[in-house]
C-alpha cells in the first residue's frame, strides 16, 4: 500500500491542552483508518509533540522570539526577517505532503487577543502554499467567529477560501465565515474533535471527595477588541472567581482548581493564596484526558476555558460555564445546559452561587441529558471522519460520502 504523506499544523505542543487534544483525536483517526499514512507536524512545540505523540515535528517559526513583544530594533528586524523565512519554510514543508490537516482549534477566530502577523499570517501561508503546490489542506472541526480587525479578518478569510476542505465545530462558526464572504454551502458542522477522545469510565456517583467542585480558571483579559480594558476585565474576573471559591469553602465544599493552558497557572496560584484553605487544591493536568478524570470525580464543574467545558461535559458532569465567547454559549446549548451560563467579563459571585445551586438541584436529570448528548456527539463525529476520508484519501478504498470540493 502506498504511504500517504500527512502533515498536521498548528499551535500544538505549546501548552494549550485543548489544541493538543484536537491533535490527539485526529492522530487516533489516522492510526485507526489510515495506518499507511506517514505523519509529521509543523507546530509551536515540536519537542513536546515528538515526545508525546511519537511523530517527527518541525518548529512553526524560524524566529524563536516570535511570541515575545519586540521593542528593540534588533528584535523587530529579526521578527520581520522571520516572516520572510517562514514563507519559504512553510511552502517547502507543505510541498512534501499529500495532505495537511489543521486539527480543530479556534484558528478562524479572534475571541482572545491576537495579532494579524502572528498565527493568522502563518495559517494564510499554509493555505496559500497548499493551493500553489496542489497539496490538499483541510481545516477540520475548526472554530470561527466575527473579526473586527481588518487585516486579521482578511488573512482569515483568504485562508478559509484557499483550503481544500473545511468543517466547523458549531453552526456559529460556519455562519461567521459565511458573513466574512466565504462560500460555506458545502461546509459541514460536527461536534468539537475532543468529543472523539475516550471518556472516563462511567460511574453512577462521583468518585472524588464528597461535595467536590472543580473550578476551571483562565488567564482571561477579554478579547481582541477589549485591549483597552484588559487589566480591568482580568481583575474583575479573578476577584469574582475568588469570591465564589471562598463561598464554596465557607459551605465546607472541597474545591479543585483546573487550568487548560500553562498561562492559567498564575491565576490558580492567586486564588489559592487569596482563599488560603486546605479545602482548595490545584490539579496538575497534562492532557484533556487528565481534565476529564478530574471532572468525572466532581459533583459539579464551573469552568471558563472552552476545552475545560468540553472535558466536563464529555465526562457527564453537571457544568456551569463562565462564558467569554459565543462558542461557549453554543456548546452549552448543544449539550442541553444552555441555562447555566455566567458572563466571564462580569463575574458576580453572589449571582454565580445562585446559578450553581440551581444547577446542583437538577444534577441527576442533567447527568442523564449529558449521557444522551454525548452519544449523539460520538455518532456525528463518526460522520466527520467518514467525510474526511472521502475528501482527503479518495484512493484508499473507503466508501466516499463527501466529495472533495475546490474552494472558490
Amino acid at each position: 500500500m502506498t504511504s500517504v504523506r500527512v502533515g498536521v499544523f498548528g499551535l500544538l505542543g505549546s501548552g494549550n491542552l485543548g489544541n493538543d487534544g484536537s491533535l490527539e483525536a485526529v492522530l487516533g483517526y489516522l492510526r485507526a483508518e489510515h495506518p499507511e499514512a506517514a505523519v509529521d507536524a509543523l507546530c509551536g512545540g515540536p519537542e513536546v509533540v515528538a515526545a508525546r505523540y511519537g511523530i517527527p515535528a518541525t518548529r512553526l517559526h524560524w524566529y524563536r522570539g516570535e511570541y515575545r513583544t519586540a521593542s528593540r530594533a534588533g528584535a523587530i528586524a529579526a521578527k520581520g526577517l522571520g516572516k520572510l523565512v517562514d514563507a519559504v519554510r512553510t511552502a517547502a514543508w507543505v510541498r512534501r505532503h499529500d495532505v495537511v490537516i489543521v486539527p480543530g482549534m479556534g484558528v478562524l477566530e479572534a475571541t482572545l487577543p491576537l495579532r494579524p502577523w502572528g498565527f493568522p499570517y502563518s495559517l494564510f501561508l499554509l493555505c496559500a502554499a497548499g493551493r500553489l503546490s496542489g497539496t490538499r489542506v483541510a481545516l477540520v472541526g475548526v472554530g470561527a467567529a466575527p473579526i473586527g480587525d481588518r487585516p486579521t479578518r482578511a488573512l482569515v478569510r483568504w485562508s478559509a477560501r484557499l483550503a481544500a476542505y473545511r468543517s466547523y465545530r458549531d453552526d456559529l462558526s460556519r455562519d461567521a465565515m459565511r458573513a466574512m464572504g466565504v462560500d460555506t454551502a458545502r461546509d459541514e458542522v460536527h461536534p468539537d474533535l475532543a468529543f472523539a477522545l475516550p471518556a472516563p469510565p462511567a460511574a453512577s456517583e462521583p468518585a472524588g471527595e464528597p461535595g467536590l467542585v472543580c473550578v476551571g480558571v483562565m488567564d482571561f483579559h477579554g478579547g481582541n477588541d477589549d485591549r483597552a480594558r484588559a487589566e480591568e476585565i482580568h481583575r474583575r474576573y479573578v476577584d469574582g472567581t475568588t469570591r465564589f471559591v471562598r463561598a464554596l469553602v465557607a459551605d465546607g465544599r472541597p474545591v479543585r482548581l483546573l487550568t487548560g493552558d500553562e498561562c492559567d497557572a498564575p491565576v490558580a496560584a492567586a486564588i489559592l493564596d487569596a482563599v488560603d484553605s486546605p479545602l482548595v487544591t490545584a490539579a496538575g493536568a497534562a492532557s484533556l484526558a487528565d481534565l476529564m478524570k478530574e471532572a468525572a470525580a466532581a459533583d459539579a464543574v464551573v469552568a471558563t476555558r472552552y476545552h475545560n467545558l468540553v472535558c466536563a461535559l464529555k465526562a457527564g458532569t453537571p457544568t456551569l460555564a463562565l462564558s467569554y465567547a459565543a462558542k461557549s454559549d453554543a456548546l452549552m446549548t448543544e449539550m442541553g445546559l444552555g441555562a447555566y451560563r455566567h458572563p466571564a467579563r462580569e463575574v458576580d459571585a453572589d449571582r454565580l452561587l445562585e446559578q450553581f445551586r440551581a444547577l446542583e438541584k437538577r444534577s441527576a436529570e442533567l447527568r442523564r441529558t449529558l449521557t444522551e448528548r454525548n452519544l449523539a456527539a460520538a455518532r456525528r463525529l463518526e460522520d466527520q471522519f467518514t467525510a474526511l476520508t472521502a475528501a482527503l484519501f479518495p484512493a484508499t478504498g473507503h466508501a466516499p460520502t463527501h466529495a472533495l470540493r475546490e474552494a472558490p
